[in-house]
């Protein structure tokens, strides 16, 4: 009687560990269903660069170039600069001019408008070129490039990070979840930070598409290797511009394989 008893005792234990176990997943794939994936602004890849027909004539009949220094690390040998003018004629933003050592190499369709980034990497011989291809109130995207040197030490661009292919991936992975005013973004099922939308007069988060990425995508090149820099926008119900009041900088480590794939780290 006593053996029964403790049977029954342990049948019911077990069970009821077994529906708390249950109702604690259906729980996970609850929470795991509010969360939604963010809305890319871009929709599709950027024109390449290109310096209008007066520009590239100028600058292929000019004595002299007036430049100004983007980057230089003496130590290497190596300078990038940015062409301002072709003699008198201004190249309206386009012209880039990379020397190493005694070799001079000019991409006269590489854009410098906005504040452009280059950072050499001595150990693999690989200077890295981060340039805008859009701006204006609130936006700020930037293309990277990753430039190598043949063997006469002339420089060429050898893999280019297209930002509509960054905003794609990032729109597979990076999700948020909404709660009243408190907005939370994800990496997968990995929560990566939560803020409170302050923002009262606009009439509220919209309700169809809150979040949104690909106005703000720009890099950090001060470490060995670029970081790409994210700013996710909101969308509220009344006014047609995103505003990036509370949300934080999300940080993606980049990388590019030898097929020039880019693989990208955790969202941080």
């Amino acid at each position: 009687m006593i053996r029964q008893f403790c049977f029954w005792i342990c049948t019911v234990l077990v069970f009821c560990c077994y529906c708390a176990s249950f109702s604690s997943c259906n729980s996970c794939d609850r929470r795991a269903g509010n969360i939604t994936l963010v809305s890319g602004t871009l929709d599709g890849p950027l024109p390449a660069d290109a310096a209008p027909a007066h520009v590239l004539e100028a600058l292929d009949r000019a004595e002299r170039l007036h430049q100004y220094e983007i980057m230089s690390d003496t130590a290497c040998d190596i300078s990038v600069e940015a062409i301002a003018e072709a003699d008198t004629t201004s190249t309206e933003g386009y012209g880039i001019v990379v020397v190493k050592g005694a070799v001079t190499t000019v991409f006269p369709n590489l854009c410098h408008a906005r504040s452009p980034m280059a950072k050499y990497d001595r150990k693999d011989d690989v200077l890295w070129l981060a340039c805008s291809v859009m701006w204006g109130t609130g936006v700020q995207v930037d293309r990277l490039y990753r430039i190598r040197f043949d063997g006469n030490g002339k420089a060429y661009i050898s893999d280019t990070v297209e930002p509509y292919d960054i905003q794609q991936q990032l729109c597979r992975r990076l999700g948020y979840s909404i709660d009243g005013q408190d907005v939370t973004l994800w990496d997968g099922g990995r929560r990566i930070a939560s803020v409170t939308n302050s923002v009262a007069d606009m009439g509220g988060l919209d309700d169809a598409h809150p979040v949104w990425i690909g106005e703000q995508l720009g890099y950090d090149l001060s470490g060995r290797s670029p970081v790409l820099l994210v700013n996710a926008g909101i969308k509220f119900v009344t006014g047609l511009v995103l505003i990036y009041d509370d949300m934080p900088t999300l940080s993606v480590p980049i990388g590019i394989d030898g097929d020039g794939k880019v693989d990208m780290g955790d969202i941080q």
